[in-house]
């Protein structure tokens, strides 16, 4: 039987629990699950009652006057004072508890650039440093199947723009997401966690599954990690180009570094253009058909670059104070001497005539075992030892030595010297 003090202590924290949402963030809770995340219904809404508290109040008539779709409608005629206060609560708990957290619209540290959108999302769920989503960030995205070639490209763009001072920003899907995010966090310690993620679910469904390593390395180091939509929403194709369109918003510039035609990376790509930002693009051999809608961007307009430095050249004159990238300590050739000496932006950087430093024709893609991906995600292009990776995984010797065996025999890295790297 728990006593009377534990009996208060329940009680205080169940009354912290129910006070932690005003009454306006709880009604806009409740209208966006009524309009099941519409955002053209939640703004006709919140513009025709002024306030997500009287849209809830209103009648049937009022919603179908305004054209709001019947199963909309429906959910608000079936809607319960009880349903209402559990869902509220649960989510309330669940925070509570550390799962996630929220940010809305009239938040202080709600990301201002996405006040910019024609429909920002009304609320975010987050994990992690909620302080990334007000700095500035630059978007990398592009092919879920990528060329090794550009894999290592997106990795040290995304590590040098970081190093940089900028927070590198993307879907968190395979192949491209994921080099971006993995190069932004492959810093030393005073530039850790410099990387967003937008994805395409709830923020409590890791997807694709074999990131979860991904996932929880970015929220652990210093990251952040995003949804406009309710935690259980599962991967739909509707949902990405929901999430790209934030991508967008968050960004001053997105960068596509190897994109097919049928990419949703152009959806990226045409939406930072329709937010009147600019696109960048890595451009590549012309037989490269893994990059022929990188080629079509070029063609329709989008910059060319080679080095990132031509990106954040671009890109200055947007930031609110130039400290932003006060990080960058260029000497006088412009390039940045955080750079990795194996870095492909160092100063052998790839020039327009330099074709082999260019991204190359599609290759075999290897795939990770879900069991090797927590290593996976701290194997870098540079050459780390044996002892720079047990202190990263907190794996035993033994073991890690067994799956970096697994890692190579698979073609996926190399020893060399004793130290090891991706191929």
């Amino acid at each position: 039987m728990p006593t009377a003090v534990q009996l208060e202590d329940t009680v205080k924290k169940d009354s912290e629990i129910k006070s932690s949402l005003t009454e306006e963030q709880r009604a806009s809770l409740l209208l966006w699950q009524r309009v099941n995340t519409s955002l053209s219904a939640y703004y006709k809404l919140v513009t025709h009652f002024e306030t997500a508290q009287s849209a809830l109040q209103a009648g049937m008539s009022q919603w179908q006057n305004l054209g709001i779709h019947k199963k909309h409608l429906q959910r608000h005629k079936q809607a319960s004072a009880d349903e209402d206060t559990q869902f509220i609560t649960q989510l309330e708990q669940r925070m509570a508890a550390g799962e996630f957290q929220m940010l809305f619209q009239q938040d202080v540290d709600y990301p201002q650039q996405l006040l910019g959108l024609f429909d920002p999302p009304p609320l975010l769920f987050y994990r992690g440093n909620k302080q990334r989503l007000n700095q500035a960030q630059i978007a990398i995205v592009g092919s879920r199947k990528p060329t090794k070639k550009a894999q290592r490209f997106t990795f040290d763009m995304a590590q040098y723009l970081a190093k940089s001072g900028f927070i590198i920003c993307s879907g968190l899907a395979q192949g491209v997401d994921a080099q971006a995010h993995l190069g932004a966090l492959s810093q030393p310690a005073e530039y850790a966690g410099r990387s967003v993620g937008v994805m395409g679910t709830g923020i409590d469904v890791c997807y694709p599954k074999q990131h979860q390593a991904l996932f929880e390395r970015m929220i652990g180091e210093g990251g952040c990690i995003i949804s406009e939509l309710f935690p259980g929403t599962p991967p739909h194709k509707h949902t990405f180009p929901r999430r790209n369109r934030v991508v967008a918003g968050l960004c001053l510039g997105t960068v596509v570094t190897e994109a097919a035609l049928q990419s949703g990376s152009l959806i990226t790509a045409r939406l930072t253009s329709e937010q009147g930002k600019q696109v960048f693009v890595l451009p590549s051999d012309i037989d490269n058909i893994n990059a022929q809608g990188c080629h079509h961007l070029i063609r329709e307009g989008a910059t060319l670059i080679y080095h990132p430095d031509q990106i954040m050249s671009d890109l200055c004159h947007q930031l609110l104070a130039p400290a932003v990238i006060s990080d960058a300590k260029d000497d006088s050739s412009g390039y940045n001497e955080h750079s990795s000496p194996n870095s492909s932006f160092s100063d052998s950087a790839a020039t327009p005539n330099d074709n082999e430093n260019l991204i190359l024709k599609p290759q075999k893609s290897v795939t990770i075992s879900e069991h090797l991906q927590p290593l996976w995600v701290h194997i870098q292009f540079e050459l780390q030892d044996l002892d720079a990776l047990i202190a990263k995984t907190k794996l035993d010797t033994a073991t890690l030595l067994s799956q970096l065996m697994e890692l190579e025999l698979g073609g996926a890295i190399c020893e060399e010297g004793g130290r090891y790297q991706r191929l």
